[in-house]
């Protein structure tokens, strides 16, 4: 039996294709303003990565922004739970889930059994989320590639005050006018975009093993800075961290249809 698992986020959607509890494909596309139709196409390109028709997939399940939109999906579980179960999947044991994104961050405390117990979001607000370093880049005129690795090279420690991304990209163009070396730039703003992150994981406890999941932790100076910003904590990343929560989804779908 083939199940699918969607991520319908802001920014992509992300599929995974499950068959008799094994992996068979994942893709990503970018989502469009009909949610439907953007699902949809992620489900078409992952049915293609595995080699089968769409028409073989016989059930769906649908998390994120835009799970509710979605008449094709037979099962909507929250962020929460499909990070969760996803998590447990990935990495049996872990304790403490967070999962940054274009526009939102998640922590969540697993049980040893991989049991949700406790769960935070950040405030609705790019600046502690994904978004918030890309529009930073820009403002730097790098690839966000670029922009990551180039704060692990950054000598100097220089808070960011602004807790907006606008106010922000103010504050960033400030500090080009005063020659500040881009990467300490670079590296202020993941220590600002991790200090709202920590300090909403802090809210549930912090757990040992910690995992990442989600964009951001494809940004390796997120990762430090997060770490750090976590008392120096180890914080793994996930494999395929950018599809924990359609993972998660199709686990779910799977284990229902089972």
């Amino acid at each position: 039996m083939i199940v699918a698992g969607i991520d319908v986020g802001a920014k992509n959607v992300h599929a995974v294709l499950i068959q008799d509890g094994v992996v068979l494909a994942k893709a990503a596309v970018v989502s469009g303003f009909d949610q439907e139709e953007s699902a949809e196409r992620g489900l078409q390109e992952a049915a293609r990565v595995a080699g089968i028709d769409r028409s073989a997939i016989q059930a769906i399940a649908a998390t994120g922004a835009g799970r509710k939109a979605l008449a094709i999906a037979g099962q909507q579980p929250t962020e929460v739970l499909a990070d969760g179960r996803g998590a447990a999947k990935l990495r049996p044991g872990a304790r403490t889930v967070i999962d940054v994104g274009a526009d939102e961050a998640r922590a969540i405390r697993l049980s040893p059994e991989g049991k949700v117990l406790d769960f935070a979001i950040n405030e609705k607000c790019a600046a502690g989320a994904g978004a918030f370093v890309e529009a930073m880049s820009r403002a730097l005129d790098m690839s966000l590639g670029d922009f990551a690795t180039s704060s692990l090279g950054s000598t100097q420690s220089i808070p960011m005050n602004a807790q907006c991304t606008v106010f922000a990209e103010s504050e960033v163009v400030s500090l080009i006018h005063a020659n500040t070396p881009a990467a300490d730039i670079a590296r202020a703003v993941h220590d600002a975009m991790a200090s709202r992150v920590s300090a909403m994981v802090r809210r549930i406890g912090v757990d040992d093993p910690v995992v990442l999941g989600g964009g951001a932790a494809l940004n390796v100076g997120f990762v430090k800075s997060l770490s750090e910003a976590l008392g120096g904590v180890n914080v793994e990343v996930l494999p395929d961290a950018e599809y924990l929560g359609a993972l998660g989804a199709a686990l779910i779908a799977w284990e229902s249809a089972s």
